[in-house]
């Protein structure tokens, strides 16, 4: 059964389910279909099947143009799961958030695997790419897989490789980026190894999926763990006088052992915020208190109140209130040149602003409506930077430090301007650093 499917991914006659056509699965099918296999792409929003289906894309750095193209190739997207059972291959890139208590929300990877059980067929590799805490691709889809009357290893093939989609980077790409790829058994990685190695540079197989799953949630916690520390250290050079992002290039320059991160106004996006608490969880189950970990979390979670502190600050030497200033926020998306607002800090520091009473506008060339979120609330749309309407603000707040925007034109038009990212270097009357 193993050899069978094997010979199927190398000639490319497999026929590939891919689960979730977000972020991560809509890249994913796009390689698929440039190398020539067939492409199934399940998703449970009927807006994005039927957007895909006129070949449009939803997501800015992936082109209507490609999309249109992979349709041509046969890709099919569809919110028929009955249809897992005409591919050789499934994929699994759906959300795995965390619910109110901070714990993992496992809701999304176990519906979506309850949902495809009925019409699983022997000779199937499952790979899950969806980030989420050791243990977890054994614990819990193995026996959901087995309780059908299927032997993983045997009948069905179970990995689990992390995503590594980075939006916005045009540096690397889903070909260029390593696949890690750990299986449940030697037979499930040599299926892994085969289902990636056709669409991806190079595939690092691990020992297990326990491994792979630690290896995902080990890159997302050196990163959050880094950012905590330059956040706090940009709070000590706040209070010394000493502008931290100077210091930060002058300490890159040195050729060995330091790597430069970034302070900013929090983390987000889908990964930061959220992969650090998996690990945390799942170390309890095992007595052991992660403090580093937390600590950076904790960290990097206050970081909009500073933000919101300085504001208050800034508001108060012109004598002015946060409440009734009209303020605007300058980049809603979690990162630079993305579209993504998962998790943005942008948008806690919106609503702890308009908590104490101030009115709220953005500007992000990347969002031009404020998108539906299920935490989060605002009727507005993105506001053209003009002369005029900057000057029209109590406050300007950047937030995202977008290469879209006219820098020259905020700062020279600015009442007050709040700069969370150290783009403005030199020192003016109207610029006051977060």
């Amino acid at each position: 059964m193993n050899s069978e499917l094997i010979e199927k991914l190398n000639r490319k006659t497999a026929k590939i389910g891919i689960v979730g056509l977000g972020y991560v699965g809509l890249p994913l099918m796009l390689r698929y279909c440039e190398v020539g296999y067939k492409v199934v792409g399940f998703d449970i929003d009927q807006s994005k099947v039927d957007t895909l289906r006129a070949g449009n894309s939803y997501i800015e750095h992936i082109s209507s143009a490609s999309i249109g193209k992979a349709i041509e190739q046969g890709f099919e997207p569809t919110t028929e799961f009955s249809r897992a059972r005409e591919v050789d291959a499934l994929i699994l890139c759906v959300p795995t958030p965390l619910n109110k208590y901070r714990e993992p929300d496992l809701s999304f990877v176990l519906n979506t695997t309850e949902a495809l059980l009925p019409y699983l067929r022997e000779g199937t590799v499952l790979s899950l790419e969806s980030t989420t805490y050791p243990g977890t691709t054994e614990e819990e889809l193995k026996p959901r897989i087995e309780k059908c009357g299927f032997k993983v290893g045997k009948d069905i093939f179970l990995v689990f490789s992390p995503e590594r989609e980075d939006p916005g980077n045009a540096s690397f790409t889903t070909r260029s980026i390593p696949k890690v790829c750990g299986g449940c058994t030697t037979a499930c990685l040599e299926a892994g190894v085969a289902l990636y190695r056709q669409v991806i540079d190079r595939v690092v197989p691990v020992s297990s999926t326990q491994a792979a799953e630690l290896t995902k949630l080990l890159e997302n916690i050196h990163r959050s763990v880094n950012i905590g520390l330059v956040n706090e250290m940009k709070m000590v050079a706040d209070k010394m006088g000493i502008d931290i992002h100077e210091v930060i290039r002058a300490a890159a320059t040195k050729p060995f052992g330091f790597v430069p991160y970034y302070p900013g106004p929090g983390i987000g996006g889908h990964c930061i915020p959220i992969d650090p608490f998996y690990l945390t969880w799942k170390a309890r189950e095992y007595g052991m208190h992660t403090r580093f970990i937390e600590l950076a979390g904790e960290i990097n979670s206050s970081m909009p109140d500073y933000v919101i502190s300085k504001v208050a600050s800034a508001l108060n030497e012109k004598s002015r209130s946060i409440k009734e200033s009209s303020i605007l926020v300058l980049g809603i998306a979690y990162k630079k040149n993305v579209d993504d607002v998962r998790e943005s800090p942008s948008v806690f520091l919106m609503e702890k602003l308009r908590d104490r009473g101030a009115r709220v506008a953005y500007s992000d060339p990347h969002v031009p409506a404020f998108p539906r979120m299920r935490a989060h609330h605002f009727d507005l749309s993105s506001i053209p930077l003009t002369a005029e309407s900057i000057a029209k603000f109590d406050c300007v707040l950047l937030a995202t430090d977008h290469d879209k925007f006219d820098y020259e034109l905020i700062r020279a038009h600015a009442l007050l301007l709040v700069d969370c990212r150290g783009k403005f270097l030199a020192p003016a009357d109207n610029i006051v650093r977060a």
